[in-house]
């Protein structure tokens, strides 16, 4: 029997393109409409209302790049259409989409005249809503003519990410404003046939369920007369009737389909645009609602529903009544969707802090979910964290996008550094923006990992990145697939109905054990370095300020600045979104970041200097001398966590030999290393004094500058290729080189020039140890090069040492599997370490994020070197043309003879350097603690504003710790506690008069909580 499926395929493919989809509204009626255009940067809309509109017809353009145009729409409904019977009245509402890409272009939002929001106008979402009673219509439309930065994924050069260089020209021409009356019987049709036609594409050619599919669907181009869709769509409908209502079989996959617009809180477009974008996206959420009491929707992120409150409050006063309903849920407990490899450990807790802090006092809920799809690889920090602020599941999807290795489970336990599990899912589906096609859901059920003992996956369904979220057509994709026969079942749920289900049917999942290491995306370890340094600078101050600020409250009577420092922290918090920190927006969006940055860094220090004014007049003043120690380790003579005069060193004892070894080389010699500094600036010999041995190979110099060519297929500013690290060219000429001798160090300044780029590197080595600090000031001016720092050394180490959040992490040298290839670029964060048994080498750095390590075998002797690199500066040319364009300079600290506990040391010091005093209080430490493994991290004054006083600590070293944490003032009582500051049973306390002690298993944290003498314990409603 002849196959003539194709034929009804092309056929239905017709029918809809043509002649249904145009039948969806019976009727049209124009409206009048003016516009108003913006002249700067967005007006709310009390202010656009009043604002002088002119006319303005269908087809005329508008809009400049990142502009914002007004539109105002009114007209009257037409009385026939009130009396017709299955039809919705609505606007018909194209501004001029010029692809179907929803969040990449021009958007727009409906207003009621008096202010209420209606929903949002996107490429999928080209319609407005009207209350079935009302006849009038006065809406206005504030239209946003963001420009085309994504030009469909080219990854070209673009101007348009800098407000100031984009093009003053219409972006936009208005293809349709005007009343339409919506066909709902025909709307209906379309789903029916859309679903139907779908799957069974998706279905086995051979299948019997196929053939009747399309049995059905031949039965409906009889049925619909394509002269009079709209009365004979009801008749199609019939006969779809039987092959839609046939359901699953009993062991059919079941997806939880859970409404969501992934939103990323910059990108391709600034901030004050993502604001926009969320409100458009919850108007969204909201308007489908009112209609589908079915539809749940979970959005993550507490900034922005705090940008919704502070601009938006009538839509957020909806919102949380629906908060309330479970409809809308808020999820992920973080304030934004941060990066998890670039942020500190404390400011990652403070996303935590932050966010479930916001969304219990506004909701009054508890949030059990971690929600980040789309951040780019998972600190093996991660799971303690997220158990301490008291969630205990976590969702991501962007390991799916792993370049090489697919990991082996959808559903699993995952384990962190300090044994904490936290239960995982993976959506099958493999993304974050589903549009629930059939295709989709095929291959959610065919590739759940996790079949034989699972039976079910989440699905976020609703158009992300940009926003925009589930549409109408979505949701009735939804309701069809819920239990029908060839498909995966369907059914609306929220995050957690889903997490409790899949852990009740698969509580002993297996176990994945440290990183979720993303294997693509490996470049943002390194692009937007001003930004990258920017966010360590403040994580320090913001320590520093916290720290003084607390003293000064305990001991000066000073008013602690909460206010200020919250501002601050959201700020910074905001900024480590996984497209702002890693390096990933357009132009505008690090320049506003690096001006901010250096605005909070002066906030901050104004916070030091005003505790110190509070504090001087009880500890006397002296501002030439004392300087604050924020760190958590002994400096020049002054303790951890406070205040002194460093101690001064004997420079004549202490000052190094030169020796001049007449072939352009120098050797400084000093108490603990011989150090021979080549002509080029270079280290081809280093002596350890202490152990006799040499650290260098043979022919391959320490320091070396290496240039890169890094052209990486897709993902410019995201990316790094391993085929361009063949391309490596060491920058080994230079234009000049000195010694300083300087007291009791030397001093060596080299300049180089790279290509359009200057390179200006200080060598110096100290007289008393084994140490040398490498300071490279760059002026850069390449194009897609990356510039490497590399330290190649004579050692068999067998895993390099990286410091994560909390805790360090081994990584293995070799390249035994396909895991251990892909892992060819790394994060870290204040230090590295290498080493054989007895013997390590340690690299610390100021600002530097990207590494890579490599091991090889030379030909010589047969001996071993190992190397570390540090990534210093890229170029890529999309999104910021600009990147790195322009001054940096980076820190390096090596020492030979590392332990991991010098390292770690080092790592601080390094990051935390004495800060001047100007009053010069030298007050006794508020805290110190007895056990160098145990780091406190930040000491700051309560949430919930009572003034008791916060320390948070952790186990360093990776080892069991039992320590005692003295405290210098009074307090009545001491508890642990969790990120939210709420009582724990573990870790067990004990407590004296001016002390308390506990036990720490390797890299746990604890929280501490002192209630103040007279002070007052109170949980925040």
């Amino acid at each position: 029997m002849h196959d003539n499926t194709p034929l009804i395929k092309t056929r239905i493919e017709r029918l809809l393109r043509d002649r249904i989809s145009p039948a969806k509204y019976r009727q049209r009626a124009p409206l009048t409409i003016t516009r108003w255009e913006a002249p700067g940067e967005p007006v709310p809309f009390a202010e656009a209302k009043h604002q002088t509109f002119t006319s303005f017809g269908n087809g005329q353009s508008w809009g400049e790049p990142w502009g914002t145009t007004w539109f105002h729409l009114t007209g009257k409904i037409p009385n026939e259409w009130l009396s017709e019977e299955g039809t919705a009245p609505e606007i018909i509402a194209d501004i001029g989409f010029n692809t179907t890409q929803t969040g990449f272009q021009c958007e727009g939002m409906a207003y009621r005249s008096d202010g209420s929001i209606i929903k949002a106008v996107e490429p999928h979402n080209r319609y407005i809503s009207l209350p079935g009673a009302a006849t009038d219509i006065d809406i206005f439309l504030e239209a946003a003519s963001n420009p085309d930065v994504i030009d469909n994924w080219s990854f070209r050069p673009t101007y348009l990410g800098r407000k100031e260089t984009s093009r003053a020209r219409t972006c936009y021409r208005v293809k349709e404003l005007a009343l339409g009356l919506l066909d709902c019987e025909v709307w209906s049709l379309e789903r029916d046939i859309q679903v139907l036609l779908d799957l069974a594409l998706t279905l086995d050619e051979a299948s019997s369920r196929r053939a009747r599919i399309f049995a059905a669907l031949s039965d409906c181009l009889r049925a619909v007369n394509p002269d009079d869709v709209a009365g004979s769509a009801k008749a199609g409908r019939q006969v779809l009737r039987d092959v839609l209502a046939s359901p699953a079989t009993a062991s059919a996959h079941t997806l939880y389909a859970v409404g969501h617009a992934h939103i990323d809180s910059a990108w391709l477009w600034p901030i004050r645009e993502t604001a926009r974008k969320v409100a458009r996206t919850f108007s969204n959420a909201l308007d489908l609602m009112d209609k589908d009491p079915e539809f749940v929707f979970a959005a993550s992120s507490a900034q922005q529903y705090a940008w919704i409150k502070e601009l938006y409050p009538e839509l957020f006063a909806r919102l949380k009544k629906r908060v309330a309903e479970g409809r809308f849920v808020p999820v992920g407990g973080m304030w934004v969707e941060s990066d998890t490899n670039l942020p500190g450990g404390e400011a990652l807790a403070r996303q935590f802090v932050r966010g479930a802090g916001f969304f219990r006092r506004e909701f009054g809920i508890e949030q059990p979910e971690v929600w980040l799809p789309d951040s780019f690889g998972y600190s093996a920090s991660l799971p303690q964290i997220i158990r301490l602020a008291g969630a205990s599941r976590f969702l991501t999807q962007k390991i799916s996008w792993n370049q090489v290795n697919r990991m082996p489970h959808h559903t699993f336990w995952w384990e962190g550094i300090d044994g904490t599990r936290v239960f995982t899912h993976f959506p099958p589906v493999d993304s974050y923006a589903c549009e629930l096609t059939a295709k989709e859901l095929k291959h959610a059920e065919d590739e759940y990992a996790d079949k034989a003992v699972g039976t079910t996956s989440l699905v976020p369904f609703g158009y992300g990145d940009g926003g925009g979220g589930p549409t109408r057509e979505m949701l009735g994709i939804a309701h069809r697939t819920r239990d029908l026969e060839g498909s995966p079942k369907v059914q609306l749920s929220s995050p957690s109905a889903f997490f409790e289900v899949a852990a009740a049917e698969y509580p002993n999942a297996p176990v994945w054990s440290g990183e979720l290491y993303l294997e693509i995306h490996r470049g943002t370890y390194t692009s937007q370095a001003r930004t990258k340094r920017g966010n360590r600078t403040t994580e320090s101050l913001l320590r520093a300020a916290e720290l003084w600020a607390t003293t000064a409250t305990v001991r000066g009577g000073y008013e602690y600045p909460y206010e200020t420092l919250d501002r601050i922290w959201e700020k910074a918090l905001l900024y480590q979104f996984h497209d702002i920190l890693p390096g990933t927006s357009i132009g505008w969006v690090h320049d506003e970041v690096e001006r901010t940055y250096a605005e909070l860094a002066e906030q901050l220090k104004a916070i030091i200097e005003d505790a110190d004014q509070h504090l001087s007049p009880r500890y006397g003043s002296d501002s030439k001398s004392s300087v604050l120690n924020y760190g958590p380790f002994p400096v020049q003579g002054i303790p951890a966590l406070a205040a002194g005069t460093p101690a001064e060193r004997n420079s004549i004892e202490q000052t190094p030999e030169i020796r001049d070894n007449n072939d352009g080389s120098h050797t400084v010699i000093t108490q603990a290393l011989e150090v021979t500094v080549a002509q080029d600036g270079t280290l081809p010999s280093i002596v350890d004094k202490t152990s006799g041995r040499q650290v260098v190979p043979p022919s391959t110099p320490l320091n070396q500058l290496q240039l890169f060519r890094d052209t990486p297929a897709q993902w410019d500013a995201w990316d790094i290729d391993i085929i361009d690290r063949e391309t490596r060219i060491n920058l080994e000429d230079v234009t000049s080189m000195h010694i300083e001798e300087a007291g009791s160090e030397v001093r060596i300044i080299t300049n180089r020039q790279c290509g359009a780029s200057t390179i200006i590197q200080e060598i110096s080595i100290p007289a008393d140890a084994p140490l040398i600090t490498i300071t490279t000031k760059v002026d850069w001016h390449e194009k897609e090069k990356m510039l490497k720092l590399a330290f190649p050394l004579d050692l068999r180490a067998e895993q390099a040492t990286s410091e994560i959040q909390f805790g360090h992490i081994h990584r293995p040298l070799h390249t035994n599997t396909s895991w251990d290839i892909a892992r060819f670029e790394t994060p870290a964060h204040r230090w590295v370490h290498v080493g054989e048994p007895g013997f390590g080498v340690s690299l610390a750095n100021d600002a530097t994020y990207g590494h890579d390590f490599g091991r090889w075998t030379r030909e010589d002797d047969g001996g071993t070197t190992t190397q570390i690199r540090q990534s210093l500066l890229r170029a890529p040319l999309y999104p910021d043309p600009q990147t790195d364009q322009g001054e940096h300079f980076f820190v390096t600290r090596l020492r030979i003879g590392a332990t991991i506990p010098q390292a770690i040391a080092d790592g601080y010091q390094l990051n935390l350097p004495l800060i001047p005093l100007p009053c010069g209080s030298a007050p006794t430490p508020l805290l110190q603690v007895d056990n160098p493994a145990v780091v406190i991290e930040s000491v700051k004054l309560a949430e919930d504003r009572s003034g008791d006083v916060i320390v948070r600590a952790y186990e360093a070293h990776g080892t069991r710790a039992a320590a005692t944490v003295m405290g210098d003032f009074d307090f009545d009582s001491v508890a642990a506690v969790n990120l939210q500051e709420q009582p724990l049973d573990n870790p067990r306390i004990t407590a004296e008069a001016k002390s308390v002690s506990f036990s720490l298993r390797p890299f746990q944290i604890v929280t501490l909580r002192f209630r103040l003498n007279g002070g007052h314990y109170q949980v925040e409603e």
